[in-house]
């Protein structure tokens, strides 16, 4: 009798366990009724940078050569800006490399020696874009030459606005998923899950070298051109589920 029980209760047991894993595996396994919306926003943003971007090419028999004599202009490059009162760390290198010169002579291609080109960047804060000629100039007459001149936005800034871009993109997503569910006579759940798609920020480009570079057009891009107003997007996409 004694026995009977305990395997009547080990068979109970076994069919509670079985019905509360059957029970989770349903939940698990459930479908959930979803939304997927995309949230976007659009936030206005005024460059507090102007950044101009200079290159050093050099040519030499060997690559140290090539590499001393890019240094030597680089070297004084820097001094002539640090003496217009910029800062060491207002001047930062881009890119710098050493590879060999090729030339065609004779329908064939043959290296002549090497070739070191350094590319620098000069950030000012908008507070000193009046000193942008001054800066050319600096860079021209030490024999560098102009990439280009971009408005940028310094890290501070790209970070609050990357915030209030996607906190505001985050909310338009809501709106659109709210709306949706009340279309349908559901209400809004949780949050299945979020994915930040992109936030638009690019410099803006006001002067670029094509061909000769022209040192007054240089000067006149940055003086006559004042950073206004941009635009800058975030996008977001959230899964919401659906009661």
């Amino acid at each position: 009798m004694e026995s009977s029980v305990k395997i009547t209760s080990i068979i109970v047991s076994a069919v509670i366990f079985l019905a509360l894993v059957g029970i989770g595996i349903y939940f698990q396994v459930k479908p959930t009724q979803t939304v997927t919306v995309s949230g976007i926003s659009t936030v206005k943003a005024v460059p507090d940078l102007v950044s101009i971007y200079f290159n050093i090419e050099t040519e030499g028999e060997t690559a140290k050569k090539a590499k001393d004599s890019n240094a030597r202009i680089v070297d004084d490059v820097t001094t002539a800006l640090i003496k217009l009162g910029l800062e060491r760390k207002d001047i930062t290198t881009e890119n710098f490399n050493v590879y060999p010169n090729y030339v065609w002579k004779n329908g064939e291609r043959k290296q002549e020696g090497y070739k070191a080109s350094h590319r620098i960047r000069v950030q000012l804060k908008d507070d000193k874009m009046d000193d942008v000629g001054e800066v050319i100039d600096a860079g021209v007459n030490n024999e560098a030459g102009i990439s280009y001149i971009n408005f940028e936005l310094s890290q501070d800034l790209q970070n609050k606005y990357k915030k209030q871009a996607l906190e505001q993109a985050t909310k338009d997503a809501r709106r659109k998923a709210e709306g949706i569910a009340s279309g349908l006579g559901k209400k809004l759940g949780r949050v299945i899950s979020v994915t930040s798609q992109e936030f638009n920020y690019y410099p803006w480009r006001v002067y670029e070298a094509v061909g000769e570079a022209s040192i007054k057009e240089a000067k006149s891009a940055v003086t006559e051109i004042q950073p206004g107003e941009q635009e800058i997007s975030g996008r977001v996409s959230i899964v919401y589920a659906l009661r």
